[in-house]
């Protein structure tokens, strides 16, 4: 196989005629913006060898080459926008080589023996995937602004693999991904990339609001000429990047091929635990102002927990004996602090670095400084909207009570005052963070990149929001008010304490033992008003429902 382009394979000859399909369009299009131009070149060199003279065929040449200037004007500016594009990059956590020494020694080798380019940096995810990207584009630099035009693509790793997968797993997952190298190579593949690349730019930077008259009607024409050129190219440049990926599957066959198999199951394993990490432990933590800063170490307790639950594998705990991939990290806390904060500003549009109203939180501290404040939070909120509503004076001689709630909602069977209590409490909640959104912008700044720590990739550049979940609903948003009330009655009457499930997130401890039974007897209520449910459940526990609870 050669080492410089991506061999003679089916899924090569593949990639490269898909490639030089994308050329072609590339081609007619600068073909038609020089045709005026050669028309005009025809009509002059007619008329200096006397075929073409009188005032009709003046008129002719002066109008076709007005034409021909014009359209090559148009052609040299919607060239240079398309040239100067910026493609979007994947916001990521750039991982030097001083960070990584043994992961860019393992990447290396992996590349020898694949006979491919190695990538020209490594850079992590918060997610689970990984991938090559090309950032060679002159508009692009890492570590001080140098250029890398021309070079290598970067190789971005999912950070939960890291700590989720053993050494052996993680060359293995990685090898179909670093065969990829072999295709950037290749001339005309690249030149496809590039060109579909800058298309792209182009009609995202079209459709982008704020822009002044004169360049919204530049950038319009400009944008709706590449959406076509996009539109033509579309199913090649698909087409290229799936023979790509064959070729790099078929080169990557020799190199731990047995081990990828086993491999696949531990990718599919961590991103189930790396979903129900981030929507039930991460999100009610970044609602509060916190964002959790060692998530990869939580998806090895995550993951640690669904196989006890689920009795996985035989090999579970045999494998977790082995060395893990973060172990070639120089610093494991640093890299998963970066990841954390980025996770937080992809799924939940925090800021790029900490302050007052948005600092980190270890797993330690998470149970008080996140599970009871939250509750405590919510519990206050639904007696202010109570109140909102005038329904019997939130507090007594000695404090708000959740009986309070109960009567509220069971006072009308079928769920019809809970309807109203719900929207109420929907629209405050969405005050409350309409009104925190300006604060969090106004305190968002880059992470400084000279200090040896990681740095975000982009600084404290706006980042496309990926949420994890859709809005909750009234009832659900009621549903989770109630049971923060029902929680901190527990807390406060029976010496109940707020703890932390790795799957579930925000937990009721009771003796030591969670109590998962809570949410049947709540939606009783909320949905249908019946009471009686709740009343049994805290009677078990020996809560009393009239006894006043402690607010924020």
């Amino acid at each position: 196989m050669s080492g410089t382009g991506i061999g003679e394979s089916m899924g090569a000859r593949g990639a490269r005629a898909e490639a030089l399909a994308v050329l072609r369009i590339r081609s007619r299009a600068v073909a038609v913006a020089l045709l005026p131009a050669a028309v005009a070149v025809v009509l002059f060199a007619g008329g200096a060898t006397g075929q073409m003279e009188g005032g009709g065929w003046d008129i002719a040449r002066w109008v076709v080459t007005v034409c021909a200037l014009v359209v090559l004007v148009t052609a040299a500016v919607v060239t240079a926008v398309i040239v100067r594009a910026s493609p979007a990059l994947s916001p990521t956590v750039e991982l030097p080589e001083r960070s990584a020494p043994d992961l860019y020694r393992l990447v290396r080798d992996l590349a020898e023996r694949l006979e491919v380019p190695a990538p020209s940096a490594l850079a992590l995810t918060p997610d689970c995937d990984s991938w090559l990207e090309d950032r060679s584009h002159p508009a692009h630099s890492i570590s001080g602004g140098r250029r890398r035009t021309g070079a290598a693509p970067v190789l971005v790793i999912g950070s939960p693999f890291l700590w989720w997968m053993r050494v052996a797993e993680l060359r293995a997952v990685l090898a179909p991904v670093v065969a990829g190298t072999g295709s950037a190579a290749d001339p005309d593949i690249a030149a496809a990339r590039r060109f579909v690349r800058g298309l792209d730019a182009v009609v995202a930077d079209a459709a982008r609001p704020g822009q002044g008259r004169t360049r919204k009607l530049l950038s319009g024409f400009v944008g709706r000429t590449a959406k076509l050129l996009l539109r033509g190219c579309q199913d090649h440049a698909a087409g290229m990047e799936r023979w790509v990926a064959a070729a790099a599957s078929e080169r990557a066959q020799a190199v731990d091929y047995g081990l990828r198999i086993v491999a696949q199951e531990q990718v599919g394993l961590a991103y189930a635990g790396w979903d129900r990490l981030l929507t039930r432990v991460a999100l009610p933590a970044w609602r509060m102002g916190r964002w959790p800063s060692r998530l990869d170490a939580g998806v090895v307790s995550a993951l640690t927990e669904l196989s006890r639950r689920d009795r996985l594998a035989e090999g579970f705990t045999s494998r977790l004996g082995e060395r893990p991939a973060c172990d070639l990290l120089e610093e494991p806390g640093a890299v998963d602090e970066a990841a954390s904060l980025l996770a937080a500003r992809l799924f939940h549009g925090g800021p790029a670095g900490q302050g007052p109203d948005w600092a980190p939180v270890d797993w330690q501290q998470y149970p008080e400084e996140v599970v009871d404040r939250k509750w405590r939070t919510e519990a206050a909120r639904i007696h202010q909207v109570l109140d909102e509503l005038g329904v019997a004076p939130s507090t007594g001689p000695q404090g708000p009570t959740l009986v309070r709630v109960m009567d509220h909602l069971s006072a009308r069977p079928g769920g019809e005052a809970s309807e109203a209590l719900a929207a109420v409490l929907t629209a405050r909640v969405a005050r409350e963070e309409a009104l925190a959104e300006p604060a969090a912008e106004a305190g968002e700044h880059p992470v400084d990149a000279s200090e040896d720590a990681l740095a975000l990739w982009g600084g404290g550049d706006p980042l496309p929001l990926m949420p994890l979940q859709p809005p909750r609903t009234g009832r659900e948003l009621l549903a989770d008010h109630v049971v923060a009330m029902v929680c901190c009655t527990a807390v406060d009457t029976v010496g109940a304490v707020p703890g932390l499930d790795w799957l579930d997130g925000p937990a009721l401890l009771v003796d030591g033992e969670r109590r998962a039974d809570l949410a049947a007897p709540v939606l009783s209520l909320v949905e249908d008003g019946d009471a009686q449910p709740l009343r049994v459940w805290l009677g078990s526990l020996g809560v009393r429902p009239e006894k006043p609870v402690r607010l924020v």
